[in-house]
């Protein structure tokens, strides 16, 4: 494997020790002993999961309560680098394109059961399954056979995942992939039980019988409500496992969860209300963390009036982002006039800064652009327009910014909707919407599991928008092994896009936490929410 693979792909973390209520960790300065400390957690999801269940999961939140209750092959040290998980040993090919994984005679599932090598090859062809319908199997493309399975153009005999034994996994490759041990690391690739997953077509939906291998298990799912997690005795490494308990509450109102974290009914909590984070940049609670993801408007190009390209253009650059991210998300957001955040190295340096910016804010072009557009339709009045958005008090806020700067810079009158996050991904995946908000996290620090979203088969790509060329360009960049020819392919790649321009691009994320200080060890990863694998309460 090529080193540079490595390292693209080795995410960022950041890991903190929280100081106790008189200024250290230390249990004597604290006045009390670890043995009297209740060993509880309490986090705000934000919303309720719409699907613990690593096939069907294409959320953050979703996520957020898989990562602590699974565990794949691979898992992910205090430091993010991916280190073996349930598998204790991983041999590659000369050639790169097969690996053989033993697992660990000691994985079980929290019914004390053992984790076998069939129960993965399951897992990862149940994704493939066309039946199943899961919007991440493309996550599984690099397998041989995998795609073809998957788009009902060939058996599942052909899917290159076999157990050779209970504890023999064999896993073929269309090509050598440098950050497979990255990509591992994703709630897409986690085992499930089969005997549990077929006895029950219902398994995922509540936490009675749930089954699952990693430091946590779900005890219990109150919808709309909480999330419970408890420590899993039987998971191979309980002993780095400090919390007996992790409880997530769905609080989606910031004003409320910030009131609940300060009355110390939550422990942590994430996005803070715009209007507290400078009162709490001085605080030692608080953390700003980068997040490798981009904020945006979906355009959905089959319905008027973003049919028209130069009307999504104006749409794009009639947008404000410094007076966004100054006035009304105050996170330290980076503006955004590109899709690919900062974060990923190359040898000419950021991958982002390289790449440069596709537009710019231009008030005077947008107008013009959006009377060609109109012209070009036929249209003397432009269709109403509706933006959409998930149910959030930040969302909420953007939104109102944005049709303020529309109504200025545009002279367009545009409505606002929202609707709860379960409901709302359903609505734009079956493209019910003109103008909606989103969210992309990339997995692994790459610019192609960021592009991905737009590939045309993509099922995260809800805006109708589809390109021969684009999808070419990714997929020769994926299997393209010198560095600066992949990087080059990828930003031909975003070129492409940012042409067509089916989203408006708003901010590149950070995300902002207050984090009791009765915890240490807590982990802040820079693409995924935080992980409390190793958290201990230290006072109370």
């Amino acid at each position: 494997m090529k080193k540079w693979l490595w390292s693209l792909a080795a995410v960022l973390m950041l890991s903190s020790i929280l100081a106790g209520c008189s200024g250290g960790n230390d249990e004597k300065a604290s006045g009390t002993s670890a043995k009297n400390v209740k060993q509880e957690l309490t986090l705000n999801a934000l919303s309720e999961p719409p699907a613990i269940d690593p096939a069907m999961a294409t959320d953050t939140t979703s996520g957020w309560v898989l990562d602590h209750i699974f565990e794949g092959l691979y898992t992910k040290d205090k430091e993010g680098k991916p280190v073996l998980g349930a598998a204790k040993e991983a041999k590659a090919s000369e050639d790169g394109k097969t690996y053989t994984f033993i697992l660990r005679d000691d994985a079980k599932w929290s019914d004390g059961s053992a984790v076998t090598a069939q129960d993965f090859e399951y897992a990862w062809k149940r994704v493939l399954n066309p039946e199943t319908g899961s919007q991440f199997a493309f996550y599984l493309y690099y397998i041989k056979g995998a795609e073809e399975y998957n788009k009902g153009k060939g058996p599942v005999e052909n899917v290159g995942v076999t157990a050779k034994d209970d504890k023999t996994l064999v896993v073929e490759l269309n090509a050598p992939l440098g950050y497979l041990n990255e990509l591992l690391t994703m709630w897409t690739f986690y085992p499930v039980k089969k005997e549990l997953v077929e006895g029950n077509k219902n398994w995922a939906a509540e936490a009675a019988g749930y089954i699952s291998n990693g430091p946590f298990k779900m005890t219990e799912w109150k919808h709309d409500s909480q999330v419970v997690a408890e420590k899993n005795e039987n998971y191979w490494n309980n002993k780095e496992v400090n919390l007996t308990k992790v409880t997530w509450k769905m609080v989606t109102d910031a004003t409320t969860y910030y009131q609940m974290y300060k009355s110390g009914e939550l422990d942590l909590i994430q996005t803070l209300p715009t209007d507290v984070v400078a009162q709490e940049e001085s605080n030692k609670e608080f953390k700003n963390v980068p997040y490798f993801g981009t904020y945006m408007y979906m355009f959905n190009v089959e319905k008027a009036p973003f049919t028209n390209a130069k009307v999504r253009r104006a749409f794009a650059m009639a947008l404000d982002r410094e007076a966004l991210t100054k006035n009304i998300t105050k996170a330290g957001e980076a503006p955004a006039y590109a899709f690919v955040p900062p974060g990923v190295e190359t040898s000419k340096g950021d991958f982002r800064k390289a790449g440069g910016e596709y537009f710019k804010k231009d008030a005077a072009e947008a107008k013009k652009l959006l009377k060609e557009g109109m012209a070009e339709e036929g249209w003397t009045t432009l269709p109403e327009v509706t933006l959409l958005y998930n149910t959030a008090e930040n969302h909420k806020k953007i939104a109102e910014a944005v049709q303020e700067m529309y109504k200025k810079n545009l002279g367009v009158n545009i409505k606002l909707a929202n609707q709860e996050w379960k409901t709302y991904l359903d609505t734009t995946a079956q493209k019910n919407y003109q103008m909606a908000r989103m969210g992309w996290i990339g997995v692994l620090l790459d610019p192609a599991v960021i592009l991905d979203y737009y590939l045309g088969e993509s099922p995260n790509n809800r805006t109708g928008w589809k390109s021969e060329k684009y999808d070419s360009l990714i997929a020769q960049a994926k299997v393209e092994q010198d560095p600066d020819k992949h990087f080059q392919l990828m930003h031909d790649a975003e070129k492409v896009l940012m042409e067509a321009m089916p989203f408006v691009p708003v901010y590149h994320y950070t995300n902002t936490y207050l984090t009791s200080p009765k915890f240490a060890d807590v982990v802040y990863p820079y693409n995924r929410y935080p992980n409390v694998k190793w958290a201990k309460k230290v006072s109370e």
